[in-house]
């Protein structure tokens, strides 16, 4: 039987190989996964902050209700001391009106 050439190995092959899969391997666990946990964080936080923006939302609305009634007890209360003044000048009137008819 005549001999059959011996298959090689291509070893630079096999290291370029080794080194594809070490690299492969740090760019997935130094590079990919601390960025995918980041992002995680990240969006934890963001989702944190909405619930701290709509907390604040209805506390500012509950204030600008408040508000809103306060402004209506001021205008129904400066009505209200309006007709009191229009009226203690028509009572002051008819008392010096009633003092002067008076001998």
């Amino acid at each position: 039987m005549p001999d059959t050439p011996r298959a090689t190995i291509p070893w630079f092959l096999v290291v370029a190989s080794v080194l594809l899969a070490g690299l492969l391997a740090y760019t997935l666990f130094v590079g990919y996964l601390p960025a995918k946990q980041r992002i995680t964080r990240l969006e934890r936080e963001v989702n944190d902050l909405q619930a701290r923006e709509a907390e604040l939302q209805g506390r500012l609305a509950q204030s600008e209700q408040r508000q809103a009634v306060r402004e209506q007890q001021l205008s129904s209360t400066a009505a209200e001391h309006e007709v009191l003044t229009r009226r203690l000048e028509d009572l002051e009137r008819q008392l010096a009106a009633a003092r002067a008819k008076r001998p």
